[in-house]
Formats: structure tokens, C-alpha cells, sequence
């Protein structure tokens, strides 16, 4: 009946070529956590720290999904590297069958960044298109179990000059290509 299409967590339809590019996007997210050095030799990134006053006891509260108000929560961040040039930020769900769903991707963060605040963007800072097609934050909704949700800072060695709703993989495929320092903080949401 849905020959071509693929329903989303939300009930929207969807192409099939879109699980292609998830597929796509899943490959490069094994690079993501690795820079590259020279010629595209693997670097391992630096490791930064991050955290949030906003997850109690690992748990994504109610607030920052689709049951509550829908709002980024805030984050600190601290250890960029020498060298940084930009800050990128990935919200995603690594417990979402076959490819992770990406909530939120901001990049060409101003590399003397420290933190995002609730509800809002760093100044100058962009937002490529996330899974659901939106250069926002869509609301982690988990349902039926629990869903681990990653919240990453990516410190980088340039800044992407992409435009500001950039297609979701390019930006993938630039920050795992410009990724020298990495932290990550991983929280539970519950349905």
C-alpha cells in the first residue's frame, strides 16, 4: 500500500530514499567520532567534557521531549582543543531502529562557546535539517521503551560554511572530516 513510502515516528510518510540517506548517514557516523589528519588518516579526537544541571540522574526530563515544552535543554561544554576553529552539536537517539534519528545538528558555534542555553541558538550559529526535515530542535518523543539520546559536541578544525538548513549528510560528512575534539553526554528518555 506504501510502495515507496516509509512512516515516521510521528505518522508523517516519507519517501524510501530518505532510509537510503539514513543508511547513508549511519556509515558516516562511525567516522563521526574520529577527525582526519593529512590524507584522511583516522585521528582520535580529544576529549572534551559536557554536561548539563538539566539531566537529573541521566534522565532526560519531560520538558526537553514532545511531552512537554519542546525546548532544547541547556549544555556546558569545556576542553576544545588548540586549534579549534568552530563547535557542532548532534542530538540524537542511538536506541532508533536501523539509523539513529538526528534531533538536533548546529554548527559554526563560535569556537570560544561554552554552552548552549535552553530554548535557544549561540548567536551566529546554524542548524542543518534534522531527521524529521526541520533545521530545529524537534523534541526527542520517546515511546514504547526507553531511548538513550546523545548529545554531542564536536570541537572542529574550520568552520563549515554551509548555509544555515543545510541537507543533514553534507554536515554529517563535513564534521566527521573536521572533528579534532569530542564530548558526549548520554541521558534516558523515558515514554
Amino acid at each position: 500500500m506504501t510502495s515507496g513510502l516509509d512512516r515516521t515516528r510521528r505518522g508523517r510518510w516519507r519517501p524510501l530514499r530518505a532510509r537510503a540517506a539514513g543508511a547513508a548517514v549511519l556509515a558516516v557516523l562511525t567516522l563521526a567520532g574520529c577527525g582526519t589528519a593529512g590524507q584522511g588518516a583516522p585521528v582520535a579526537p580529544i576529549p572534551m567534557s559536557i554536561h548539563s544541571e538539566a539531566f537529573i540522574s541521566g534522565m532526560l526530563a519531560q520538558r526537553y521531549t514532545c511531552h512537554g515544552a519542546k525546548i532544547n535543554p541547556p549544555l556546558n561544554w569545556s576542553g576544545a582543543p588548540s586549534g579549534t576553529k568552530s563547535l557542532a552539536l548532534i542530538v540524537d537517539d542511538s536506541s532508533a531502529p536501523i539509523t539513529p534519528s538526528i534531533y538536533w545538528l548546529v554548527f559554526d558555534i563560535n569556537p570560544g562557546a561554552t554552552d548552549i542555553q535552553e530554548g535557544s541558538l549561540p548567536t551566529g550559529a546554524l542548524q542543518a535539517l534534522n531527521s524529521a526535515g526541520t533545521a530545529t530542535y524537534d523534541a526527542p518523543c520517546p515511546a514504547g521503551h526507553r531511548h538513550s539520546y546523545r548529545f554531542t559536541v564536536y570541537a572542529l578544525r574550520t568552520t563549515l560554511k554551509l548555509a544555515n538548513g543545510a541537507p543533514l549528510l553534507p554536515v554529517w560528512t563535513a564534521i566527521a572530516a573536521a572533528t579534532i575534539g569530542r564530548g558526549r553526554i548520554v541521558v534516558t528518555g523515558n515514554p
